[in-house]
């Protein structure tokens, strides 16, 4: 029972680090559409969230059956429930990188305002908290976890200056509302991606320690690592 289990946990690892890189390439690849302005890398994005849902899917089937047939217990129970719940934050991550890519598709097709926002800032350490929460789960580093989760906040500014700086540009040129809107949501829903990631670097903890620290705040949740 125990090879079974360990072989069937070895190859759900493996599943999920293919989703992380599906998911990974998504999302850079709609960010790059949005900062080239290139409709046809944006609709391959669009036409791929598919294939990453179907991944999803085929992922918690696996751990479904991992937990009938072999009913696991301590360790192993918390990273097939921990993998459930990273499995969906990886889907709905992928999912936030389409609805980028809608965005860069209109952005591109519609009409061009250069020079006036630049979010370029938000999207690189939004790639890299993705990066580091993957790095975090491929390697187990709890370290690298708490990195990524000290971000967010960071993130999380950037976002809440961008509907300031957008809020006067749609009043010092209303002509340009929708190029103007279809910005503000890009940078929306890389603050929802930064959010997801966080919580997969959350779960990243709970698997290797057992401890929940979600809703403990950054302090809480050095001092458990780092202690």
């Amino acid at each position: 029972m125990n090879i079974h289990l360990n072989n069937a946990i070895a190859n759900l690892k493996k599943d999920i680090l293919i989703l992380c890189s599906m998911v990974e390439n998504a999302v850079r690849s709609a960010v790059d559409a949005a900062v080239e302005n290139d409709a046809e890398k944006a609709l391959k994005v669009i036409d791929y969230d598919e294939t990453i849902d179907k991944k999803e899917i085929a992922i918690e089937e696996e751990c479904l059956k991992i937990l009938a047939l072999y009913q696991p217990v301590a360790s192993d129970l918390r990273y097939v429930v921990a993998c459930l719940k990273v499995n969906n934050d990886l889907e709905r991550i992928g999912d936030l990188g389409s609805n980028i890519a809608k965005r860069a598709k209109a952005i591109a097709e519609g009409k061009k305002c250069k020079g006036e926002i630049d979010f370029k800032p938000m999207m690189d350490i939004t790639r890299s908290m993705l990066k580091g929460a993957l790095d975090s789960l491929i390697y187990m580093n709890e370290v690298l976890a708490l990195e990524v989760i000290e971000k967010d906040d960071t993130v999380d500014e950037y976002n809440c200056q961008m509907f300031k700086d957008v809020k006067a540009l749609i009043q010092k040129h209303p002509e340009n509302v929708d190029y103007y809107l279809n910005m503000l949501s890009v940078s929306r829903y890389l603050e929802r991606i930064a959010d997801l990631t966080t919580n997969i670097c959350e779960d990243i903890i709970y698997m290797n320690r057992g401890d929940i620290v979600r809703h403990g705040g950054i302090p809480s949740i050095r001092k458990i690592i780092l202690n």
